[in-house]
């Protein structure tokens, strides 16, 4: 699958010392990446989590849309994102992201900085102090 990891745990991943309960990510919206991504999802046996009376499964139409997908997945909450910010695709994200080995699998991490930016141009009350957090995590980074 074609993804690159945003939000929380990319934060965490750069040393920023935050929590976050979900995972985010901004898929290749593709054909061929979509199915792959449909395959993944019924293994994680992912539905939507905005109605708790029921059992929405996620679809084609709606893995192609540039919206958020919020999923829970049998191992936690997983935000799928066609765009984030000011509609930053996974095309215009890709050249803003740092490759990571973990178990022997390769994963794409949004760079602190474009995280820092993505974050400023849609600046949200729960992200201002977020925002501090991580331009202090980028400094003391830039130190070593």
């Amino acid at each position: 699958m074609d993804f690159i990891l945003v939000g929380g745990v990319c934060a965490v991943l750069h040393g920023a010392p935050v929590t976050t309960f979900d995972l985010d990510l901004v898929h290749s919206r593709a054909p061929e990446n979509i199915e792959r991504l449909l395959a993944s999802l019924r293994d994680l046996d992912a539905f939507y989590r905005v109605r708790k009376d029921i059992r929405v499964i996620p679809d084609e139409s709606h893995l192609r849309s540039s919206g958020h997908q919020l999923l829970m997945t049998r191992f936690g909450p997983l935000d799928l994102l066609g765009t984030i910010g000011k509609g930053h695709a996974y095309e215009d994200l890709a050249k803003h992201t740092e490759k990571l080995e973990v178990d022997g699998m390769t994963i794409y991490v949004l760079t602190l900085r474009k995280l820092i930016e993505v974050k400023e141009e849609t600046i949200r009350e729960k992200d201002k102090a977020l925002l501090l957090i991580l331009r202090q995590t980028l400094k003391e980074k830039s130190k070593k």
